[in-house]
């Protein structure tokens, strides 16, 4: 994608955004303007990659898909890319928030407060119902903290650390054993 591409003199709508195509990097559409993060470091995509492997049997078990970085519409003008996303749709360009039965994000060091906040707001005011948080820190490690919305906020609902398994029969069944998702996240090719 050249610079000039991204030329723009007035606020993007969707329209513009969506005439910028499949793109290299995460670009976010949010109130007129684009959000342009680099791609996440390597552990990061395997860490997403190996939630997604774990979640789609269990959605596919629901009658659900699982996906890893798919545009969600929240609001007319605010389309986000989540780590994953598990719906009940399977043809889509942007995927509306009404049919997101759960988000989540992997915390990156440059984007936490993005993800802890600014996104969890985003998803609690579109309606999403549930919200995964990863926190991948320390390096060998990771916490998973399970929300669930309640009055247009999120409550944590569960939390799994080293050692633990997250597992929920809400928005659908799964367990998610921590310390086998690192493991897999942080291998070295033999």
């Amino acid at each position: 994608m050249s610079a000039a591409m991204l030329e723009h003199p007035e606020p993007w709508n969707e329209e513009d955004y969506l005439a910028l195509g499949e793109t290299a990097q995460r670009i976010e559409l949010l109130d007129g303007s684009l959000i342009v993060s680099p791609a996440p470091s390597g552990r990061h995509q395997r860490l997403s990659f190996f939630l997604c492997a774990v979640f789609e049997p269990a959605a596919s078990d629901a009658g659900l898909l699982a996906y890893e970085a798919v545009n969600v519409r929240l609001h007319t003008g605010r389309i986000m890319i989540p780590d994953l996303v598990v719906t009940d749709d399977e043809e889509f360009v942007v995927l509306d928030a009404a049919r997101v039965v759960l988000v989540a994000e992997i915390v990156s060091a440059g984007n936490a407060a993005k993800d802890r906040i600014v996104k969890m707001e985003l998803y609690a005011k579109a309606g999403i119902a549930w919200y995964l948080l990863v926190e991948p820190e320390p390096a060998d490690s990771a916490t998973l903290r399970l929300f669930r919305l309640a009055d247009g906020g999120y409550v944590q609902h569960a939390v799994a650390g080293p050692g633990d398994a997250l597992a929920a029969e809400e928005p659908f069944a799964f367990r998610i054993e921590v310390d086998e998702i690192v493991r897999r996240a942080t291998r070295k090719p033999a």
